[in-house]
């Protein structure tokens, strides 16, 4: 192990809070979803097949970056590629997926999320959308990444939401806007005769400016 027991202890339980808040916030149904954060070259990863209520200290599971376990008897989750994936390529210390039922429908019906909010900018740009592949293959993991490319979170086709973030918090605070902003866009364009108007790249790139020195240390956005 690379850390202090107490840390890992301390990050298990900040990683159970998240995965439960996206089961209590609507973005998960039952053991879809998965979260994970990294610790040096320890990725933290919620497992295979358990319901987040019955989570516990005892249950940590943890491997490395290429995926061999070193902590715990639980399975990973199945989305493991995709974890690793993103840990490998970007600077993040955490990572949410979900099958948020909004933005699981935008990534059914475009291959970008048009960008009816400024919040857009937050992700770093208009949201992509990974082509579809099967789940927890390294095809998807690839797609995916393309995906991200500039950018801090994705849609993944007929299926979900990928965001990566500084913290578990920042990850799931990024999945929420994202799913947001979808339902938004699908409110609007379902509304006969008319078309959402949509930001420009220079309205994107100057709510991006602002964005960047708004808030206490990066807390919220209004």
């Amino acid at each position: 192990m690379t850390d202090h027991p107490d840390h890992l202890a301390a990050a298990w339980s900040d990683l159970v809070t998240t995965a439960r808040r996206t089961v209590a916030d609507g973005l998960v149904v039952g053991t879809s979803g998965n979260v994970s954060c990294r610790l040096k070259d320890l990725v933290l990863v919620t497992p295979s097949g358990v319901p987040y209520d019955r989570l516990g200290p005892g249950d940590l599971t943890a491997v490395d970056l290429e995926g061999h376990q070193i902590i715990g008897t639980l399975r990973p989750t199945s989305e493991l590629p995709m974890h690793l994936a993103v840990y490998r390529s970007t600077p993040a210390a955490a990572v949410v997926h979900t099958h948020a039922p909004y933005a699981t429908a935008v990534s059914t019906l475009v291959p970008q999320l048009p960008p009816v909010h400024y919040m857009t900018a937050a992700l770093g740009g208009p949201v992509r959308v990974a082509p579809y592949a099967l789940y927890g293959s390294d095809e998807l993991a690839a797609h995916m990444l393309d995906a991200l490319r500039d950018r801090t979170g994705c849609l993944l086709q007929n299926h979900g939401t990928m965001t990566y973030g500084d913290s578990l918090g920042e990850a799931l605070d990024r999945t929420a806007q994202l799913e947001w902003m979808c339902r938004v866009w699908l409110t609007a364009q379902s509304v006969p005769g008319h078309t959402p108007s949509l930001l420009s790249d220079g309205q994107l790139d100057a709510a991006a400016a602002r964005l960047r020195g708004y808030g206490q240390q990066g807390r919220g956005t209004d």
